[in-house]
């Protein structure tokens, strides 16, 4: 099998600018570029390498000038052409040689001082050249323990787009699996070399099997928690390279199934303190009284066209209207449906339905719940054993290949990120459900605040939402 062709790409190309034009830090969980990025000397010519935007955000956002910047999926080098950009120190490895002669062109290039102080008027600016070498993303003894500032890298999605000839030791050619199971070498590396309180961002996004969705990102987000980091962020980053139109758009309905059009950008964080796993109080008053209610649904009369990828940007004027609209029409086959809803305890119920359908193609079930101001780690342990035994309860009621869909959200307790679409996915294990989607929705406002180094904000505000779309497969 044939690697990424290294030795075609072309790296003579002139620059005509060392930053992106009107450039603004991203404020949201959702990172959408339309144009990947061009200035300096980025390329897309590297298969499977990320946009520049993403290492410019990460590093701006989680590091200082004059700090050290580790990447040790290198490919054609943006971490570190980014890290020279922005005066930051860089070590960028990568198991492929041929990567890293290409890298080491790429940041072959002459920027002033005053070039870059230009950019930011705030801090004087070094420059520092990112040292590039070949190396193992499993096998960090080089550097010291708690000597790292910041990780940004973007590692291959297991055998999706091999890089090498079959080179030993390349993550690219192994399966799910496998490649996991590496994955945890590198999350334990990782923490080692990172600082406490220090960031490490990775973009992972999921694959396909049997048209059904494999949740490869969560599974990367585990290995990562497993091994001691805290999860800071869960970014959504927006893919724009998919066709929703003629043979896909045909072909999404006839087959019911979604582009991939998102990936992952978490931001975990090494603790400054051990982190402790006492286990956590129930409240089980709560408990007990969360109980779902049946609803109707408010749907928008008709829309205009499907949506066919797994990013669904709806109106914010008609946000839950369209997004329901879409869900029934899709996934109920113009059959019966049932609704549920998860609201809080104190909050009275809306519509509640007298009579509940025997026979049902689709169960969907909202969680307004996880808009409440302040959920405590109960509410959240509460409201994921309440909503498997309704789907448990409720599944004999759902016709073989109907669907259960789940509109939930990742919600901020503490500081940090309580990612539920990925604990409901780990929660729910049957062998009566297969996972389909993992859909993204959000609202068509784009980031409109200018960058500032003084008002970039602590937190991004978590702005999507997930459809967690399941088919039923089995009653026996």
């Amino acid at each position: 099998m044939q690697g990424v062709n290294v030795n075609s790409f072309k790296t003579s190309k002139k620059i005509k600018t060392l930053h992106p034009k009107n450039f603004r830090e991203e404020q949201t969980s959702v990172w959408s570029f339309k144009q990947r990025g061009s200035w300096a000397t980025h390329s897309s010519e590297y298969r499977g390498n990320w946009s520049p935007y993403i290492p410019r955000n990460v590093i701006l956002k989680y590091s200082k000038p004059n700090e050290l910047v580790l990447d040790y999926f290198c490919g054609a080098g943006t971490t570190a052409v980014e890290s020279k950009l922005l005066g930051r120190k860089c070590i960028a490895l990568d198991i492929n040689d041929k990567a890293i002669e290409l890298a080491k062109k790429n940041i072959d290039f002459e920027v002033q001082t005053e070039q870059l102080n230009l950019f930011n008027s705030e801090n004087k600016l070094k420059i520092y050249e990112p040292k590039l070498m070949v190396g193992d993303a499993r096998d960090l003894s080089f550097l010291r323990e708690n000597s790292v500032d910041l990780i940004s890298a973007h590692p291959p999605y297991a055998n999706i787009i091999q890089y090498t000839n079959s080179k030993e030791g390349d993550l690219s050619f192994y399966s799910i699996n496998e490649f996991l199971n590496e994955m945890k070498k590198v999350a334990k590396e990782s923490y080692r070399v990172l600082k406490p309180g220090k960031k490490c961002a990775i973009l992972i996004g999921d694959t396909r099997r049997k048209k059904h969705v494999i949740p490869l990102g969560f599974m990367l987000i585990n290995v990562f928690l497993e091994a001691g980091f805290k999860l800071k962020e869960l970014v959504i980053k927006r893919q724009h390279n998919c066709r929703t139109s003629g043979f896909w758009y045909t072909n999404s309905i006839k087959y019911n199934f979604l582009l991939l059009a998102h990936e992952y950008l978490p931001i975990f964080e090494k603790p400054v303190e051990a982190l402790s796993y006492n286990a956590m109080e129930m409240n089980d008053n709560y408990s007990s009284s969360l109980i779902p209610s049946l609803r109707s649904l408010p749907l928008k009369k008709e829309i205009s066209s499907f949506e066919t990828t797994t990013v669904w940007v709806l109106p914010k004027d008609q946000f839950e209207q369209t997004l329901n609209r879409n869900v029934i029409d899709r996934y109920s086959k113009g059959k019966k449906y049932l609704a549920m809803s998860f609201n809080s305890h104190n909050l009275e119920n809306e519509n509640t339905l007298k009579a509940e359908q025997k026979q049902s193609n689709l169960l969907f079930i909202k969680s307004p719940i996880l808009n409440k101001t302040n959920i405590s780690n109960s509410e959240i342990e509460s409201y994921l054993v309440k909503l498997k035994e309704t789907i448990i309860d409720k599944l004999s009621n759902i016709s073989k290949d109907g669907f259960i869909v789940v509109q939930t959200k990742d919600v901020r307790i503490g500081g940090y990120i309580e990612p539920l679409a990925k604990r409901i996915i780990d929660f729910l294990k049957s062998n009566k459900l297969w996972l389909k989607e993992i859909i993204i929705v959000t609202q068509n406002e784009t980031n409109s605040i200018p960058y500032n180094f003084k008002n970039s904000k602590e937190h991004l505000e978590i702005v999507h939402q997930y459809l967690l779309v399941y088919e039923v497969v089995n009653h026996k």
